[in-house]
């Protein structure tokens, strides 16, 4: 047994454990508190598992799976960036450069090559698999901030149009999520959970 690599992937494994504090925006469904980020994954793990037969093209569900599981580890040392402050956006891409630089880094260099990559491919979005985790990553803030009463967005004053351009991206990854985010977002707007 290579020692060495084994104390590597036990680092990696206890670094992530910050995953745990990092807290979203979203609440979870009861209302009570706001979910952190490890919750966040495991959830887009499971629908992509229970919701595959609505991504637009045929994907490997093991390698989406991966994907969603490691898309927002940089968070540890970026931090989440809430999805509607642009200011917060101009220089997240390179405070999640620098975090995975350094977390994935902490791998040994076969795996880190390996979680870097697929990371990547999240990012971009240029794989079915990606723009398929893609199309989960945005879908469920909508379905939380929905079964909530618009918690989250009446927090921070979100409109109609701010929540159809974020889940635009679904267009690309599940034309069956976007109809539905669509007519949520209408419902949402009627019910006085979403401005106008």
């Amino acid at each position: 047994m290579d020692t060495h690599r084994l104390d590597r992937q036990l680092a990696f494994i206890l670094e992530i454990d910050g995953l745990k504090e990092v807290a979203r925006q979203s609440y979870l469904l009861s209302g009570k508190r706001r979910e952190n980020t490890a919750e966040h994954s495991w959830h887009l793990a499971v629908m992509a598992s229970v919701l595959t037969e609505y991504a637009d093209a045929p994907v490997d569900v093991g390698r989406v799976i991966r994907m969603v599981l490691i898309h927002d580890i940089v968070e540890i040392d970026a931090g989440d960036t809430y999805c509607y402050d642009a200011y917060g956006h101009l220089d997240k891409a390179e405070r999640e450069k620098r975090a995975a630089d350094r977390i994935f880094g902490l791998l040994p260099q076969d795996q880190e090559i390996q979680m870097r990559t697929l990371w990547e491919e999240f990012e971009t979005g240029n794989s079915p698999e990606a723009r398929w985790a893609r199309s989960l990553d945005r879908f469920m803030p909508l379905l939380h901030n929905f079964h909530t009463g618009g918690k989250s967005w009446r927090e921070h004053d979100i409109t109609r149009p701010q929540v159809r351009e974020r889940m635009r991206p679904l267009q690309g990854g599940s034309e069956a999520l976007w109809k539905l985010a669509e007519s949520i977002i209408d419902q949402a707007v009627e019910r006085g959970y979403l401005a106008p």
